[in-house]
This record gives C-alpha cells, sequence and structure tokens, in this order.
C-alpha cells in the first residue's frame, strides 16, 4: 500500500445503513482521503447533497480532487460541525458518519509522527498547525500525568514502568522522534501480546490525547444528534474499545432514557422520557475485508436512527432526556 492510498473500511455497510434517502443532505465529518464520500457520492441522487469535514490540512487538499457539484469540503474538526453547517448554509442533514481514528496515509508518513515503525518526529498532530505535539507534551509533563493518558487512553498495564522511563531519558536528552520513544518503550515494557509491539497502546495513548480525540467524538455525537433530521441516521466506525463504549453509551443513553434517568428527576414533574433515538445496526468486517484490509480487523461500525427531538418545553433540563 502506498503511503497515499487509504482502504475505507466497512465500506458498502456503511453507505447501505447510512444512505436512507438518495436526495438528502449527508454529512462526512471525517473525509480523510475521501473513500466514503466518493461511495455516498456514487449512490446520492442528483439532488443529493454532501458535505465532508477534516482537519488535517492533507486531507483538505484531497477534497479538492473531488470536482462534483453536489460535494462540498470544509476544513473543521468534526467537533466543531455546528459551525462548519452553518458556513455552508445547512440546517439539519439526512445522516451523519464519522470514521473515528487514522488514516493509512497519516500512518504511513513517517514526518506525521504517528508511526512506532518509521522514525519522524514525534507529532502526531491530526492538524499539525495547532496544539502541542506529542513531543512537546512528553517535555513538559510530569510522570503521573504521563502515566495517566498511558493508562487511560492505551489501557497499558506497564503504564508506571513507561511514564518512569520517559521522565528518565528526558532528563538526558529531549524526546524527539518516533523511534527514541519506541526504544524507550520497548525497554520498559516486560511481555505483549503475540504479533503486537510494545509501543502499539503507548502511541495509541498519546495520540488520543494530542488531538482530544475522545472529547472531539463525545462533543460532536451530541451536535450531529441536534443536527440530525427526525428520520437522520447517525454511522460511526471506530477502532478501539474506549471510542466504541463512547458510542454505544450514547446511543443507548438516547434509546432508553428512562433507564438513564437520575433518580432525583424522576420526582420532578417532567413529562415521561421518550426514546430520542433506535438502535439499528452493530456491524463488523467480514473475514475477506480483514484478509484484504488488515487495518480494518478492530473496526466496528453502529448505526443509529433519530426518532424525535428533544422536547422544547425541556431546553436546559435535558438531563432528564439524557442529553
Amino acid at each position: 500500500m502506498s503511503i497515499d492510498e487509504h482502504i475505507p473500511v466497512l465500506l458498502q455497510p456503511t453507505v447501505e445503513a447510512l444512505l436512507h434517502k438518495p436526495d438528502g443532505i449527508y454529512l462526512d465529518c471525517t473525509f480523510g482521503r475521501g473513500g466514503h464520500s466518493r461511495a455516498l457520492l456514487a449512490s446520492l441522487s442528483a439532488q443529493g447533497r454532501l458535505i465532508a469535514l477534516d482537519r488535517d490540512p492533507q486531507a483538505v487538499q484531497a477534497m479538492n480532487s473531488i470536482h462534483d457539484t453536489r460535494f462540498q469540503g470544509v476544513r473543521s474538526a468534526f467537533a466543531d460541525l455546528d459551525e462548519a453547517l452553518d458556513s455552508v448554509g445547512v440546517d439539519q442533514v439526512d445522516g451523519v458518519l464519522m470514521d473515528i481514528g487514522v488514516s493509512s496515509p497519516q500512518i504511513d508518513q513517517a514526518d506525521r509522527g504517528f508511526s512506532f515503525r518509521r522514525d519522524g518526529p514525534l507529532d502526531m498532530r491530526m492538524d499539525p498547525q495547532t496544539g502541542e505535539s506529542a513531543a512537546d507534551f512528553l517535555a513538559r509533563a510530569d510522570a503521573r500525568e504521563i502515566k495517566e493518558v498511558i493508562k487511560n487512553y492505551g489501557e497499558e498495564r506497564f503504564a508506571v514502568q513507561i511514564a518512569t522511563a520517559i521522565v528518565a531519558r528526558r532528563a538526558e536528552r529531549a524526546i524527539t522522534t518516533t523511534l527514541d520513544l519506541a526504544q524507550i518503550v520497548a525497554g520498559a515494557v516486560r511481555t505483549r501480546e503475540p504479533g503486537q509491539d510494545p509501543a502499539t497502546r503507548t502511541f495509541q495513548a498519546l495520540r488520543i490525547h494530542v488531538n482530544q480525540e475522545l472529547a472531539q467524538l463525545e462533543q460532536g455525537l451530541n451536535v450531529a444528534f441536534k443536527r440530525l433530521k427526525v428520520g437522520g441516521r447517525l454511522a460511526v466506525i471506530s477502532f478501539h474499545s474506549l471510542e466504541d463504549r463512547i458510542t454505544k453509551q450514547f446511543v443507548e443513553r438516547l434509546a432508553n432514557p428512562k433507564s438513564q434517568q437520575d433518580a432525583r428527576l424522576r420526582k420532578l414533574p417532567l413529562p415521561e422520557p421518550t426514546p430520542l433515538m433506535k438502535k439499528l445496526e452493530r456491524i463488523k468486517p467480514t473475514k475477506e475485508e480483514c484478509e484484504l484490509n488488515p487495518r480494518s480487523r478492530s473496526s466496528v461500525l453502529r448505526v443509529a436512527e433519530k426518532l424525535a427531538e428533544l422536547p422544547s418545553e425541556l431546553n436546559g433540563k435535558g438531563a432528564a432526556w439524557g442529553v
């Protein structure tokens, strides 16, 4: 696979589940290299419309290769989809797609700093022009903060040992490259599952932290719900348990709000909370797809349908509905 090639995961199931209305308006929150966007455009009618977002400057450049009057690309993080939709004059959409994580070109380009197998600057930012790089974080954070990031976002059982090793190394010299960090982690991790590099979980954790991916996902889901039309579809592709858990809990909270309601709220004179979303599908890649594209193995697609708007009389009291 070349560094410019990206095979979109769960492509056909995603298009089939999301695109329920061929002449509708759809939002691809994570354009990447455009695999899902192109497939959606191929299934849209002449009256349909697709808006795509991405904060990665190379992805934004790739948007320019799509010459279709039904398509419009916007440089934006998907947590900011409110402002992005306002900028193109769209109020609500018929479907929202989020493909969480990094694309193959991001991983394969050494100068982006995502890969522990390729030597490059320790960056890891989706948008290299904003925020703190992984190298900057490791240079200023104390051992406790580094440990918490690696433990919470990487689910790494050797987080203490890795954080200790990082702090010890940086006292000697700065940690500035991906292979610097990979070698430090390899020396601190005693055992690992067969076939998994010792640095996998640490690199994942730092990438999530640097880009605030879980906070972006939580905010993006809430705004996506508000921007969906009733009957519209939400499709989220995730690649590890933390992302999938956030998506699952979000949908369940809206699909069964009464079970999520705080006991104190049940005593208030509020209307009975009714479901706002319906769970539709949970799809994993087939064996054939995993063989063709090994990076799809951990992916899962969750699809839900919006059933109703939050009642206007509950503005400011959305907790009764779990939102």
